[in-house]
């Protein structure tokens, strides 16, 4: 349910209570859970690499809890997409002497997106490293290969696969147990969405750890139920629009996700008829 805090004040009273917990996913990487996109972390003798950062209040909670894994320098920190969920701290972690990494539309939309309260982002927060399509980090004797997928939960999205340890990290295109966000005003679709996820189980095998965007830490299997959830509505509300039905003819036909409503996927940030709008409004002007 973290994302629901991106669509909310931001208000440091907010993330009082929040913990951040710690998940030992391989030898050197770890999983951070806390209010926000899942954090990714990797410890070594280079220096400590980060994807994401979640809010700036954050920041040293989510410092200390990295302390505790290595006292080495916070040397990279990767951003899967632009949202502020994913991207709130990276002033901070630029001051803590990270250098940020993200696809190039990610800068575009940090530098020219208003945050909620109409300024602009500091030139701390920008990354200093862009690429197009794909780059490799060699870092903490492995490589790390990050790739970029077309218009999927952004414009600007991007997988990190740890290839000595069998890690993926997804960002936000991977909603563990839950309806994923699409945010189509940012460059997202559910066709880029559901490559994105078929390009992401083409990297894996079935030992592979993966951290979701949001939800629990994941496997293959889960994966792929996701994946299959994703197509099956595409193909129910894609024979919705051939029968001429409407958004709201879709928005109010419950048959359409019954089986994952009773799963539980949509108790996130998006319910039920969220989804089913987004696939309709998505795949029509597709």
């Amino acid at each position: 349910m973290c994302f629901i805090f991106f669509q909310a004040t931001t208000n440091a009273q907010r993330f009082n209570n929040v913990t951040i917990e710690t998940i030992n996913v391989a030898e050197h990487i770890y999983m951070l859970i806390g209010a926000g996109g899942n954090i990714g972390v990797s410890i070594g003798n280079d220096g400590i690499f980060i994807i994401d950062d979640q809010f700036a209040p954050l920041t040293p909670k989510i410092e200390a809890a990295i302390k505790k894994l290595s006292d080495k320098n916070i040397t990279f920190l990767v951003n899967t997409h632009h949202h502020g969920d994913h991207t709130g701290g990276n002033a901070n972690m630029s001051k803590l002497g990270a250098t940020l990494i993200a696809h190039d539309n990610v800068r575009h939309r940090l530098e020219t997106t208003p945050r909620r309260d109409n300024t602009m982002q500091p030139k701390d927060a920008l990354p200093v490293i862009t690429f197009n399509d794909e780059l490799s980090i060699h870092i903490n004797d492995e490589k790390i290969m990050v790739f970029h997928t077309e218009h999927a939960h952004t414009d600007g999205d991007a997988l990190l696969y740890f290839t000595k340890s069998n890690v993926l990290h997804t960002g936000d295109t991977y909603f563990n147990g839950r309806y994923p966000y699409i945010d189509l005003n940012s460059g997202g679709s559910v066709n880029g969405y559901i490559n994105a996820v078929k390009e992401g189980l083409k990297v894996i095998d079935d030992d592979t750890k993966i951290i979701p965007g949001h939800g629990s830490l994941s496997n293959k299997t889960e994966y792929e139920n996701f994946l299959e959830m994703l197509e099956d509505i595409k193909t129910q509300i894609m024979a919705e629009i051939s029968a001429g039905k409407t958004e709201e003819d879709v928005a109010s036909n419950n048959t359409i996700t019954k089986t994952y409503d009773d799963l539980n996927y949509g108790t996130g940030f998006i319910n039920s008829e969220k989804i089913r709008r987004t696939f309709y409004k998505s795949l029509k002007n597709n």
